[in-house]
């Protein structure tokens, strides 16, 4: 086994104290000649940590096949000396290709000592409200506008491999451990994206909401509140998400979201239907201790669909069933409306729980 290690330039793009104190934190990537822990093997691991005031790289080779055992003995003890393992979708594959290989040399190392941060698990969630292509690596690096050239895949290195342990030609040996070094050094270009789930977890603070009024393509006019929110955290590039009634923008430190109101006729519906009539000639449903004084032919045992009573206003809308009373177009909707009044929001704890509904519905 050939053991690297020196000091090197690790830019802090994403606070890590938000993550845990930076001793106790180990970034680390491997290299294998397969997908399999049942039939590949390991042949690199390099990991980046903190002491003494400086960012440092280590790296264990298997320079023979038969070193394998050798390099899980080294980074299993070496791993005792930190409290949480820092990757991207470790938790799906390294983590437990290197379980698969410990128990192929009879080793009991585990992982349950430390806590895993898996970089992909974690933005994983928000892959649809940041509109990103996918969760690999370059998509990200695309979506924080950052260039990273990969001369090789870690596929092509597998053949890389092989050839090394025929010859132990140090060109072949230069290309697989600068390859490791280099995706090690770019895990700190997507440590930004970090910033999105604390954004977006972080419960949010209305400090404005505003009543605003645009014509709709017919000419009439059609009213929305815009809410705009903060929440202590910031994004690096901004991003936007719709859907039908609700945008979402966001920039900086700054949240707006622009919900379409509706102003009209909706339907209350009863939910005790079987005591109530519904009156053919006016579209309402009474209770039936008053409908019996109206005319038999004008009414008619109402049903869940037919009980109900209309009501014109102004209205917010809700994608479940957030308040009530609410409001519907008709009787199986999911999207239900409440009277909108600027009160309803100035209460710190709805506008909290809307924004985060809103949120939730995107």
């Amino acid at each position: 086994m050939i053991t690297l290690h020196k000091t090197i330039e690790f830019e802090e793009t994403y606070p890590l104290d938000r993550i845990g104190r930076r001793d106790d934190l180990l970034f680390f990537d491997i290299e294998t000649t397969g997908f399999s822990g049942e039939y590949s093997t390991l042949y690199l691991i390099g990991c980046v940590y903190y002491r003494n005031g400086s960012w440092n790289l280590v790296q264990w080779f298997a320079d023979t096949l038969d070193a394998e055992q050798e390099l899980l003995l080294t980074f299993f003890e070496f791993l005792k000396e930190f409290r949480k393992v820092i990757h991207f979708n470790g938790d799906g594959f390294d983590l437990p290709y290197l379980l698969k290989r410990c128990r192929a040399h009879g080793l009991s190392y585990d992982f349950s000592e430390v806590d895993s941060f898996d970089i992909y698990k974690k933005i994983r969630p928000y892959r649809e409200v940041l509109g990103l292509s996918s969760l690999k690596q370059k998509a990200i690096e695309a979506f924080l506008k950052v260039e990273r050239k990969d001369l090789y895949s870690g596929g092509q290195l597998i053949e890389v491999y092989k050839d090394y342990l025929m010859t132990h030609e140090n060109f072949l040996f230069d290309l697989l451990i600068l390859h490791n070094e280099d995706d090690l050094k770019g895990m700190p270009l997507i440590l930004p994206i970090l910033n999105y789930p604390d954004f977006l977890e972080e419960e949010f603070k209305l400090e404005r909401q505003e009543l605003i009024s645009q014509p709709d393509i017919f000419g009439r006019e059609h009213r929305s509140l815009r809410l705009t929110c903060k929440n202590g955290f910031s994004v690096p590039i901004g991003f936007s998400k719709s859907n039908s009634l609700v945008l979402l923008e966001a920039e900086e430190e700054k949240l707006t979201i622009t919900i379409d109101l509706y102003e009209g006729e909706l339907k209350y519906f009863y939910p005790d239907y079987k005591n109530y009539y519904y009156l053919i000639y006016e579209d309402k449903a009474i209770h039936k201790s008053v409908a019996e004084y109206v005319d038999k032919e004008a009414r008619i045992k109402a049903t869940a669909k037919t009980c109900y009573t209309r009501q014109s206003g102004l209205y917010l809308p809700q994608f479940s069933q957030l308040w009530s009373p609410y409001l519907q177009m008709e009787y199986k909707d999911k999207i239900t409306y409440v009277s909108y009044d600027p009160c309803l929001l100035e209460d710190p704890g709805n506008a909290s729980t809307y924004i985060r509904h809103l949120l939730k519905s995107l």
